[in-house]
């Protein structure tokens, strides 16, 4: 029996080198593409979260300039009628109206800007940094 040689183990297992290599390209593909549709679900989402955070911005820079216009128009014409000032307080209404119509505005966009856009893919990437580090600890020799 000492002459019969040693069976050779194969350490990539029956299936081969070469196909164990192209199960993990295609293991690897599957994964960045799962992950590749994550973003670009998250994506089209984001977009609406920044246009919408971009519209109330736009919005809330017209009122302020509409509302300094009005403030400024109340002032020369409150100058100019010291006395007689029906216009000036309908003018200053106006401005005071566009000032607090900026301040939603932009109320508006500080709350858009505190929600997290990418939480979804955040999370998933924290799963599996967590499964790889279970799998660390699992895969620990007992020897």
């Amino acid at each position: 029996m000492a002459s019969e040689p040693m069976r050779f183990r194969n350490p990539a297992g029956h299936a081969g080198l070469l196909n164990n290599l192209i199960a993990l390209a295609n293991a690897l593909s599957g994964f960045f593409g799962s992950r590749a549709a994550l973003v670009a679900h998250e994506s089209k989402g984001a977009l609406v979260h920044v246009l919408v955070l971009l519209g109330a911005l736009i919005a809330a820079g017209l009122l302020f300039a509409l509302g300094y216009i009005f403030l400024l128009g109340s002032a020369i014409i409150g100058v100019a009628h010291a006395l007689q000032v029906s216009v000036v307080w309908i003018a200053l209404a106006a401005a005071v109206l566009h000032f607090i119509l900026c301040g939603v505005c932009v109320l508006i966009a500080k709350s858009r800007m505190s929600k997290p856009m990418f939480a979804m893919s955040t999370a998933e990437l924290k799963r599996d940094r967590e499964w790889l580090k279970n799998l660390d600890k699992q895969n620990l020799p007992t020897s």
